[in-house]
């Protein structure tokens, strides 16, 4: 791992294609806040050939909450962005029902303030934070599938190892892999870093076009380039 202009380079954690969400390419903080660290936070969300995050497009997407299992991320492997070492890890969360319904998002949205209140576990459900092996910062993997993670604290990790598999546990909508670079492992008293993501192709707009390093568009589709 290294830093182009202050920010730190990290290969993508899934090796297949994501919709990419909260880009800090978009904004900063890029999820609204600066608590727990999640200024320069990007969520990945695991997608098919269509672009599609579930093939299933019945009923229940419209008007109720959905079973994690049938999204094309649930159970995927998540891996290392760079080489590290465990620090931090944390499971046992559920992984709850998935709401792409807007009707199912509203009781989600009402219990926001509560999870807050309990902390980074109801947050950030089942999570492995790295070190990076040069001391320039932290990496927080977070909404793992429970019971997924086969690291634990101390393991030496090298870059696109993988770790555990994508989840939707924590403060999650639908599975997907949230990532973000802090100052230090505990998110409830780090500051976040800026990052980029090495060698990966964006389809945006029509277009794909191949980058080396930098950040991908809000809405737009990445996979790592070969």
């Amino acid at each position: 791992m290294s830093q182009v202009n202050g920010a730190v380079v990290l290969g993508l954690p899934l090796s297949g294609r994501a919709l990419v969400q909260n880009s800090p390419a978009r904004r900063v903080p890029s999820h609204g806040t600066h608590l727990m660290a999640t200024t320069y936070a990007i969520d990945l969300v695991p997608v098919d050939a269509r672009g599609h995050s579930a093939a299933a497009r019945d009923w229940r997407r419209v008007l109720a909450t959905e079973p994690p299992g049938r999204f094309v991320g649930f159970g995927l492997p998540v891996l290392a962005p760079a080489h590290g070492k465990v620090v931090h890890v944390h499971d046992g969360e559920p992984d709850h029902a998935a709401r792409r319904s807007q009707l199912a998002l509203i009781p989600y949205m009402l219990g926001q303030s509560g999870r807050l209140r309990q902390g980074a576990a109801a947050l950030a459900g089942n999570h492995v934070v790295l070190e990076l092996e040069d001391g320039r910062g932290f990496v927080a993997l977070v909404h793992l599938q429970r019971g997924s993670i086969h690291v634990r604290l101390g393991d030496v990790i090298l870059a696109q190892q993988p770790i555990a598999a994508c989840g939707n546990s924590g403060n999650s909508t639908e599975p997907h892999v949230h990532l973000q670079v802090m100052d230090r492992a505990d998110p409830m008293t780090a500051t976040g870093l800026p990052m980029v993501f090495e060698r990966f192709v964006e389809y945006h707009r029509g277009t794909a076009r191949l980058v080396e390093s930098g950040l991908p568009a809000e809405g737009s589709i990445v996979e790592p380039a070969d």
